[in-house]
C-alpha cells in the first residue's frame, strides 16, 4: 500500500492511502473529538463534532469519513472549527437534559466533556424539547431517549457486532428517534441483551441499571480479567467498589474488542451472591456438611471406583464444560480415556 504526506497543525505526517483525517491525527497523538465516530464500527458521520479545516481551501469537513490525499493540509483546532463545535455542542444542549449532577454517566459522558473543552456552558438555542417516558422495565438496560443524540452507534453495533438487527431509526425530523419494530421497548423486541449498545453510547441514553444503582464514576476500580463463562476468552473489566464487584464493562481485548454477551456482562451477580458455594459439600446422615477438597475428591474416587468394578467402565460417563479452557478439557478426556477406560464422553456445546 502507498503512502502519502499531509500536513496536520503544522506537523508532516506520512499515513498509508486510504487512511482518514482521524486515523493520520490520532496516529500522532492529535486530539479530534468524536460522538458518532468507533474504530470498531463503520463510519457515518452524523455528529459533525470532528470537523477540520483545510488550509486550502477554508472549507469545513469531517475528519472520521474524509480520505487523506498527498499534499493536504489540515488544522484541527482553527477559529472557524472550534466555532462549529462550540454550535454543535449548543445544538446537542438544546434538546438535552441537563441533570448531570443525578445522571449515571456523569464524569463518562463524551457531550459533558466536549462541553467543558470548548467553554459550552449551556444550549444556545430555545425551542420545543422531547419528553420521552424513560424505559425500565426490561432487567438490564435503562433506555433515557431524552439523552439521546442520534449517533446511531447503538444501531450499527447491533447490527455489526452483534448481527442481531433490534435497532433504527424511525420518523423524521425533530420526532426522530432510535427504537425498535414497532416502536416496542426492548423487553418485547428482539433483544438479547449482549449490552453492547451500552457500551458504545457517549452519553446516557443507555445505562447499564446494575452499575448505575450501585455507584458512580469515579468511585470503581476496573480491574481486567478474563469472562469465566465460556472457553472464548473474552476480556472485560470488574468494577469493584468497597471490595465489592458492582458491575462489568468492556475493555479492548485481543479475542472480542469490547464486545460481551448477556452472561459476561450482566451475569455477574454470582460473585458475592449468599447462596454461592465456596467449599466443597458432603451428605453425610442426609445432610450436606463442609468437606475439604481432599475429603470430597476421595469421596468422588471411591464411588466411581465402585461403579467401574461393579458395572465396567461403559458404566461412567463424562460431560465436559465450555467454562473450562481447552487445556482443562484435553485432560479431561484423557482421564476419562485413559483411567476410566471409557469413550463415554461429550461436551455441553455440542448440545
Amino acid at each position: 500500500m502507498s503512502n502519502v504526506n499531509i500536513n496536520i497543525n503544522g506537523q508532516q505526517i506520512l499515513v498509508p492511502a486510504g487512511s482518514t483525517i482521524l486515523e493520520a491525527a490520532t496516529q500522532v497523538g492529535i486530539f479530534i473529538p468524536t460522538l458518532c465516530h468507533d474504530p470498531e464500527l463503520t463510519s457515518q458521520g452524523s455528529c459533525r463534532i470532528c470537523v477540520v479545516e483545510l488550509k486550502d481551501s477554508g472549507k469545513l469537513i469531517i475528519s472520521c469519513a474524509t480520505s487523506v490525499r498527498e499534499g493536504m493540509v489540515v488544522d484541527t483546532e482553527s477559529p472557524s472549527v472550534l466555532e462549529a463545535r462550540r454550535t454543535i455542542l449548543e445544538l446537542l444542549l438544546a434538546n438535552h437534559p441537563q441533570d448531570c449532577l443525578t445522571c449515571g454517566k456523569n464524569g463518562d459522558c463524551r457531550l459533558q466533556d466536549y462541553a467543558y473543552r470548548y467553554g459550552v456552558t449551556g444550549p444556545g438555542f430555545s425551542g420545543q424539547r422531547h419528553n420521552y417516558e424513560i424505559e425500565k422495565d426490561n432487567p438490564f438496560i435503562l433506555r433515557d431517549m431524552n439523552k439521546c443524540i442520534l449517533c446511531g452507534k447503538c444501531i450499527r453495533a447491533c447490527d455489526e457486532i452483534q448481527g442481531n438487527h433490534v435497532l433504527d431509526f424511525a420518523y423524521r425530523g425533530f420526532h426522530t428517534k432510535i427504537t425498535t419494530a414497532m416502536d416496542l421497548p426492548l423487553s418485547k423486541s428482539e433483544c438479547v441483551y449482549c449490552g453492547n449498545c451500552v457500551a458504545v453510547c457517549p452519553v446516557g441514553a443507555l445505562q447499564e441499571k446494575g452499575l448505575r444503582s450501585r455507584a458512580r464514576t469515579w468511585e470503581v476500580k476496573k480491574v481486567k480479567t478474563t469472562c469465566p463463562y465460556c472457553g472464548t476468552g473474552c476480556s472485560l473489566e470488574l468494577n469493584v467498589k468497597g471490595g465489592q464487584v458492582v458491575g462489568v464493562t468492556s475493555c479492548q481485548g485481543e479475542v472480542n474488542g469490547r464486545a460481551l454477551c448477556i452472561k459476561g456482562r450482566f451475569g455477574y451477580g454470582f460473585i458475592h451472591h449468599p447462596d454461592r458455594l465456596k467449599k466443597p459439600l458432603i451428605k453425610h446422615k442426609g445432610k450436606f456438611v463442609e468437606a475439604t477438597w481432599e475429603e470430597a475428591i476421595a469421596l468422588v474416587a471411591k464411588k466411581m471406583s465402585a461403579i467401574k468394578n461393579d458395572h465396567g467402565n461403559d458404566a461412567l460417563a463424562v460431560l465436559s464444560s465450555a467454562r473450562c479452557t481447552n487445556e482443562e478439557n484435553y485432560l479431561l478426556q484423557k482421564l476419562t480415556r485413559t483411567v476410566f477406560g471409557t469413550n463415554n464422553i461429550d461436551h455441553c456445546a455440542r448440545l
